[in-house]
């Protein structure tokens, strides 16, 4: 029967036709898997990001090397996909984890806030956009260092003028500067001290800083206020975004992990701390 079957000339036709269609569609596959296409999208796109780095557009011998280097790196992510060097791989893992974060901030801020919530916004947070007291003040410096009699020539400072100081690093006047400016400088003792001064043609003091002791005469202080809305808008816009995304992440995680059944190993880090 079989015998019979294959001598047919029709069954011997659909056989090897039906072998060509599977040996074609076969083959195929593996070229369309062995096609790279360059599309002009990917070569502006290639050019746009040399634009942003290099602040000017790449030349037509800059354009030719970042093409090749496009291939080349599409070329060995086939082959370690093909590997299977991405299963495992906690910096491929990393990276994906961080792609999925962008895509769901990218949506969450696609569209321009309007500018009564960016208002709102600026409203109910408007201790961030608080601008601190910033102090104008002079010092005379004596050093530990140089002197062991520092604290006793800062207080004689106080009222004889004709005193001479020792030379000092940094200034002898600052210009609007805030308590965290001035710690930065002169450690957080002396900021916390001066702060509490008043403005005077005296001098006040001494205060002792990281360097040794200084008289101080506070020329002006700007009292701290909170900066108006038109004055920091595009802070507010930063800030917003920021928000957003940090939302639209929170819940689109919670959304992902109420689809899993998650079970953790009995007095874990994990169920003991609540982690989420």
């Amino acid at each position: 029967m079989i015998r019979r079957l294959l001598k047919d000339p029709l069954v011997t036709f659909l056989f090897f036709g039906a072998l060509l269609f599977v040996l074609t569609d076969w083959v195929s596959d593996e070229d369309e898997a062995y096609q790279i296409q360059v599309t002009p999208a990917e070569v502006q796109r290639l050019s746009d990001q040399w634009s942003l780095q290099m602040r000017r557009p790449p030349n037509e011998q800059e354009l030719d090397g970042l093409v090749a280097a496009f291939v080349k790196e599409e070329i060995y992510y086939r082959e370690a996909l093909k590997l299977n060097l991405d299963a495992n791989d906690t910096i491929v893992r990393r990276r994906l984890v961080q792609k999925l974060t962008f895509l769901t901030e990218d949506i969450a801020t696609a569209e321009a806030a309007a500018v009564q919530v960016l208002q709102d916004f600026y409203s109910d947070q408007l201790e961030q956009y608080k601008e601190p007291a910033k102090f104008s003040f002079a010092h005379r410096y004596f050093s530990s260092d140089r002197r062991d009699n520092s604290q006793d020539m800062a207080v004689q400072a106080l009222t004889d003028q004709t005193l001479k100081s020792d030379p000092f690093m940094l200034q002898k006047e600052y210009a609007q500067r805030s308590q965290r400016d001035v710690g930065n400088l002169f450690g957080r003792d002396f900021a916390e001290k001066l702060v509490q001064l008043t403005t005077s043609n005296e001098w006040q003091g001494p205060l002792k800083s990281a360097y040794g002791w200084h008289a101080v005469k506070i020329l002006n202080i700007t009292p701290a206020r909170v900066q108006p809305f038109n004055e920091v808008i595009e802070k507010v816009k930063v800030d917003w975004q920021q928000a957003q995304r940090r939302v639209a992440n929170e819940t689109y995680f919670a959304n992902l992990k109420a689809k899993y059944s998650i079970s953790y190993p009995e007095q874990s880090a994990a169920t003991s701390t609540g982690a989420n």
